[in-house]
């Protein structure tokens, strides 16, 4: 018997190749296709049977989630009505490694019927699909990577990356910008750097530390505490911002004065002029100030020099924000 991890290397290697041997095989048609998809008024609507189809949806997924609106559409579903979702204005693309699946082809006279745009992605170009496509781009392979040569494996890789290619392609062609791309992933970890801001996670009101500069230490450590954001805020009477005191002042505080550092008051253990950010600002932008300045809050001024909030390092990364 094979050893299990040359076996592996060989899928791995077939794979590879089968990947690689699409560059030799990109012309004038992936261009077109392109174009046709570039120039679409409605949506790209790709279909396919078995593990073809899997691969179809994902390449929808990746077409949707790079300005392209695409959606997948099962073909024996198709036949039995669903293709009301198809109108004039879209464009299909058709995946059949053998360019011959009949419920593919069974859906041919309706497509040139209403003069619907058709994009194989076949591996015999002299099939009925790819005769019948406006354009065919071709994902022949040399081998599958499963020894009976039966099992699709290099066959869908292939498929799958020429459908990347496109999507890549189209979203160059576009001039999608990572904000863009954001757009369509609001939830994701990139849509919360570029939308969520400061004035969403800081805390406001009476979760805010505050102290007067008269107040004592030992008033400003209960402050800290209670609070449970590391900070307390100092401000005068008219609530303009003076400065803060972390947990970390309170450390050091205790190590350079001992018992007389409870004799203080807040505004003589204040650290005046600190980092801060406004309410507007992304909250990547804060925990970049933060990992940069190796602190874990910040405090948020208005425009008339008054604390309105603080932004703690932990809300942020709650929030995948990384």
């Amino acid at each position: 018997m094979d050893n299990i991890l040359d076996i592996a290397k060989k899928v791995l290697k077939t794979e590879a190749d089968a990947v690689y041997a699409l560059i030799g095989k990109l012309n004038g048609n992936f261009e077109k296709a392109v174009e046709i998809i570039y120039l679409c008024k409605g949506r790209v609507i790709v279909m396919g049977m078995g593990k073809s189809g899997l691969v179809g949806k994902k390449i929808a997924a990746t077409l949707a989630s790079t300005g392209t609106p695409a959606f997948f559409l099962h073909p024996a579903e198709a036949s039995h009505g669903d293709l009301g979702m198809v109108t004039s204005d879209d464009v299909i693309i058709a995946i059949s490694n053998s360019g011959e699946t009949e419920e593919l082809i069974g859906l041919i006279p309706f497509l040139k019927r209403f003069d619907i745009h058709l994009i194989s992605m076949a591996g015999n170009a002299g099939s009925a699909l790819s005769k019948a496509s406006d354009v065919n781009l071709d994902i022949s392979i040399e081998e599958e990577a499963c020894p009976l040569g039966i099992v699709p494996t290099a066959s869908t890789t292939a498929t799958m990356a020429m459908g990347d290619a496109l999507a890549v392609a189209l979203l160059t062609k576009r001039g999608l910008k990572e904000e863009d791309f954001a757009l369509f992933h609001p939830g994701g970890s990139l849509g919360k750097k570029l939308f969520v801001k400061v004035k969403d996670l800081m805390h406001t009101g009476d979760a805010l530390p505050v102290v007067s500069p008269d107040a004592s230490m030992t008033e400003a450590v209960m402050e800290i505490s209670s609070k449970r954001l590391g900070v307390t805020i100092v401000e005068d009477d008219n609530r303009h911002f003076l400065g803060i005191i972390t947990d970390g002042d309170v450390r050091r505080g205790i190590e350079k004065w001992g018992k007389d550092f409870f004799d203080m008051n807040a505004g003589e253990v204040m650290t005046k002029g600190p980092k801060t950010i406004t309410e507007g600002e992304l909250a990547a932008k804060a925990l970049a100030i933060m990992q940069g300045k190796s602190i874990t809050s910040l405090v948020v001024p208005n425009a008339d020099g008054r604390a309105i909030g603080v932004i703690h390092l932990h809300d942020i990364l709650k929030q995948g924000i990384v």
